[in-house]
């Protein structure tokens, strides 16, 4: 983060502010006050700023907020006016260059809080009329947080924000699923070895494999819901630790409403606040069906790069669209790396899911104080996740190609296929087949035939792709 984006000036002017620590020069011109800049000067840790989607879902609390009290008569009109104007503008995106605190911050996210109230506080103060710094008019503490604390806003806009995300996340997965359905049909006669710990096993079509990731990607759609439904739920209303200090009944009843109202959102109010306050297992919870899915595409993705590996010393069972050149110095070589960045995203939020985990852990008494680092990692998840997954439909799955040729010979060259001839010559017959097969090069079929154990068109039943890939038939039924 660098002197210019702490400031925003253009004045050169500086205005005084002070706080419980002292007085301190604030820039004329910016939005932000003493508290904020307090915290960015402290907290330079990521040099990275607030994610938007927090800012929008802070700026949300606040507007529902102000529509509350003044509902229940704690805020003039024209100031809760000015303050909903403002955070309209903040939710349009304007304004989002003087939210200045790290994501990564002490204080369990006093500072975003502080940095969203002294925001909106000083456009409101403009809208009314006022200079920036006339807390007269407008509050931060008083007005804009009115009947809020830092632990009911800041887990409240870390759940909408990551809600907002999973949404779009399920989107894309929802998009790889079709896509995995596509090829499973566009695949399904393509007859190629099964393989077991990296060995020949027995065949299975090329469909069947794109079929099977389609419903692991299906669970992980539903997995999604049931993290949403995770993130709808608020301690809003909860203010210091869940026992509602501050906060009227009135606002208590209806905040989480408003909050509705203002986003856009199904949205419901914690049972039991204080648990809802103090305990971060929802974000765990969220974070690991982000990780389970990440493995999911990272095992995918691993299966890909073998199956194309090649083109004339690999599997070479499939074809991945070229994307790019693969070496500096290795003409025509093009490597596999949609699924390549897709694995670095799913190792990274496998580490972000113990971050997450640990934090949540960490916790004391009646509030966790380690959110900033589980909402840096987990949004930083759902979105790489979200990206890796639109990148991976468009530019490769929906590309991919079969070798039907080449995983049809590879088939009819490997001794895997003996396992399906098992019922009909018995097993020890069958191993001694594969024992030869392996010894001399000649394939089970050749020796099948020149050992006169079955006849050729009896070996073809029993060697047709579906008979050999499909459960349910019996050796004497697939003879008659």
């Amino acid at each position: 983060m660098s002197d210019s984006t702490v400031t925003n000036q253009k004045s050169g002017e500086y205005r005084s502010e002070h706080d419980s620590i002292g007085e301190r020069a604030v820039p004329k011109d910016v939005y932000y006050g003493v508290q904020s800049l307090r915290a960015a000067e402290n907290f330079h840790i990521t040099g990275l700023k607030m994610p938007n989607e927090i800012i929008v879902s802070i700026a949300e609390i606040k507007k529902a907020s102000a529509i509350t009290n003044y509902e229940i008569g704690q805020l003039d009109r024209r100031v809760a006016d000015a303050i909903s104007r403002a955070c309209d503008e903040i939710i349009d995106g304007k304004l989002h260059e003087y939210f200045i605190v790290d994501p990564i911050q002490g204080g369990a996210g006093t500072s975003l809080n502080m940095n969203a109230n002294e925001v909106i506080a000083n456009r409101a103060i403009e809208l009314l009329g006022g200079e920036k710094g006339d807390y007269s008019l407008v509050n931060p503490n008083d007005h804009v947080n009115y009947g809020q604390s830092t632990n009911d806003v800041f887990p409240s806009a870390g759940k909408l924000a990551v809600l907002k995300l999973l949404v779009r996340a399920q989107i894309q997965l929802e998009n790889l699923h079709k896509a995995l359905l596509h090829k499973a049909t566009e695949f399904d006669d393509v007859l190629k070895m099964g393989r077991t710990q990296m060995q020949d096993a027995v065949p299975i079509r090329l469909g069947q494999e794109f079929r099977a990731y389609s419903e692991a990607i299906r669970r992980d759609i539903a997995r999604f819901e049931r993290a949403m439904d995770e993130m709808r739920c608020l301690n809003m209303g909860g203010t210091a630790i869940g026992t509602g200090i501050n906060a009227d009944e009135a606002y208590l009843n209806r905040i989480v409403p408003n909050l509705s109202h203002v986003t856009g959102l199904r949205l419901t109010q914690a049972f039991n606040l204080i648990d809802a306050t103090q305990n971060l297992d929802e974000f765990v919870a969220v974070s690991g069906a982000v990780k389970t899915c990440a493995v999911n595409l990272s095992k995918m993705s691993n299966d890909l790069r073998l199956m194309s590996s090649g083109p004339r010393c690999g599997f070479n069972e499939i074809n991945l669209p070229p994307r790019q050149n693969g070496s500096s110095i290795m003409p025509g070589k093009v490597n596999p790396v949609i699924p390549e960045v897709v694995n670095q995203v799913a190792f990274n939020i496998i580490g972000n899911d113990m971050t997450i985990t640990m934090a949540a852990e960490a916790g004391q008494l009646e509030l966790n104080a380690f959110e900033p680092i589980i909402f840096y990692n987990l949004i930083e998840s759902v979105q790489t996740l979200t990206y890796a997954v639109s990148t991976f439909v468009e530019n490769c799955i929906k590309g991919i190609t079969a070798n039907r040729e080449r995983c049809r010979d590879m088939v009819e060259n490997s001794v895997g296929i003996i396992t399906a001839l098992c019922p009909h010559v018995g097993y020890e017959t069958a191993a001694n087949i594969a024992k030869k097969a392996i010894a001399t090069g000649e394939s089970v079929r050749s020796l099948i035939l020149k050992e006169k154990l079955l006849d050729e068109e009896s070996l073809n039943k029993i060697l047709d792709p579906y008979s050999m890939t499909e459960p349910g038939i019996s050796a004497k039924e697939l003879l008659k």
